[in-house]
């Protein structure tokens, strides 16, 4: 039993060094490019609190993107309807496209700029976030990257 496992071990690491192991191929043979980002948030509605949360999509969460996009922060973004969810599936997707992520510095520099025109605190802004728990729960979160033909 021992010497089945650690052979299997032993290919499954060759399959995998083969997969990993540099081509012959060079950079201008590979036949696609990387393109842009998209996070995407899956989002869990409540019973009863669809309306509730579409008119603070509609109101602040558009302005929040808005906002972005005329930062160049953002590239886009799109709200995506589950129309046929299964058991455990969100009922939204949130996605924001961009072309690069920003670095830590970066990132805190957007904030604070974020902060200034919102003319509000974390504090203020974590806590909205929790209130909206009453009627939704984030169920996932991925950072995607299109990848493009040459």
């Amino acid at each position: 039993m021992k010497k089945t496992l650690v052979k299997a071990l032993l290919a499954l690491s060759a399959c995998t060094a083969a997969l990993t192991a540099p081509t012959t191929a060079t950079a201008g043979d590979w036949p696609l490019a990387m393109g842009d980002y998209w996070e995407v948030t899956g989002v869990h509605l409540k019973d009863g609190a669809a309306l509730t949360y579409a008119e603070f999509l509609a109101k602040e969460w558009k302005a929040d993107q808005e906002f972005a996009k005329s930062k160049g922060w953002i590239k886009g973004y799109l709200l995506l309807s589950n129309a046929y969810p299964r058991k455990g599936e969100p009922d939204l997707y949130l996605i924001l496209m961009t072309d690069r992520i920003a670095t830590g510095p970066e990132g805190e520099k957007r904030n604070d700029e974020y902060l200034a025109w919102r003319k509000k605190t974390d504090a203020q802004l974590q806590k909205e976030s929790g209130n909206r728990f009453e009627f939704r729960e984030i169920g996932s979160s991925m950072l995607l990257q299109e990848m493009k033909f040459k």
